[in-house]
């Protein structure tokens, strides 16, 4: 059975942690990317045997490359092919489980190896529960891909042609909002319920601008109250976040939130009731009023004396 890993990428480079769980599970993996050649001298720091380049012209999506990536896989014969659980992604990795006749695996958390076969680790019932699963043949895994690699070079290139699929991008058209990736946020001020008004998110903004973090929250203000867009909301059918710093405000702490951020180095928790369960997860705990924590933190980060 061939032990190569090989990790597929749909223009972007948030493939660090993917690019780990490749190597937990047999070495530097080989990347496959459908990109543009910026995205390729972004990642040529990769801890990679080399990366496989199928290149996108500009007005071609990714998801038209979906064959080419395909029949590069296969050409690998690998044992394992891993891919961020990101929706282009998604594509490319469907197509190349059904090159490869591969069964494909979501909610991958971590790959080892036993006696010489692959034992893959995955999330359950939004974090309550894991499996195992080992494998026999090629695996086609979804997996958390990270933050960005690192910057530099060295990595040998292979291109290989691109003959797209009959698809072109016509036009594009900037979103309401601004789009962010929490995945690979290193600090994150989440908000819940504890907010009074919509009009009230300055302060939390404030906080989130003094700690360098991005601004995430439960899911009824995302999905009711739209104080912030549904990619800003962590949990079950939400954003998963492993950041060094996850501040919570005004959330109680139910599993359905919870379960997506429980990869968090260090949790720190305001809300004013004392029995509220994130108390019992997190590592520092204010029973406090946000409305008066969270412009102290503020002027502390800050050093402003009003």
């Amino acid at each position: 059975m061939s032990h190569t890993v090989v990790v597929v990428a749909a223009d972007h480079a948030q493939l660090a942690h993917a690019c780990e769980l490749a190597v937990s599970a047999g070495g530097p993996p080989v990347i496959v990317l459908a990109g543009t050649r910026d995205t390729l001298a972004e990642i040529g720091g990769a801890p990679a045997e080399r990366i496989v380049f199928v290149e996108r012209a500009s007005d071609v999506p990714v998801e038209a490359l979906a064959g080419d990536v395909a029949a590069a896989v296969a050409d690998l014969h690998p044992a394992l092919v891993l891919a961020p659980d990101r929706s282009a992604d998604r594509i490319l990795l469907g197509a190349c489980a059904a090159a490869l006749d591969a069964p494909m695996i979501t909610g991958v958390d971590t790959i080892a190896v036993a006696d010489g076969h692959p034992v893959i680790t995955r999330v359950l019932c939004g974090g309550i529960a894991t499996e195992d699963l080992t494998g026999d043949g090629a695996l086609a895994l979804l997996v958390d891909g990270g933050a960005a690699l690192p910057p530099g070079e060295g990595v040998p290139v292979q291109e290989v042609p691109a003959n797209p699929l009959g698809l072109t991008l016509s036009s594009e058209s900037p979103a309401p909002h601004d789009h962010v990736e929490l995945g690979s946020a290193a600090k994150v001020v989440a908000i819940g319920r504890g907010l009074r008004s919509g009009a009230d998110m300055a302060l939390v903004e404030d906080l989130a601008g003094a700690l360098g973090a991005e601004v995430a929250c439960s899911r009824p203000l995302a999905e009711g109250l739209d104080w912030l867009p549904r990619d800003r909301y962590i949990g079950v059918s939400g954003q998963d976040v492993a950041p060094g710093l996850y501040l919570a405000l005004g959330i109680s702490g139910q599993l359905q939130h919870t379960c997506g951020m429980r990869g968090s180095d260090t949790v720190v928790v305001v809300n004013t009731d004392e029995s509220a369960p994130f108390f019992a997860e997190c590592d520092y705990g204010i029973v406090g009023d946000l409305y008066a924590v969270v412009p102290a933190l503020t002027r502390a980060l800050t050093g402003a004396t009003t």
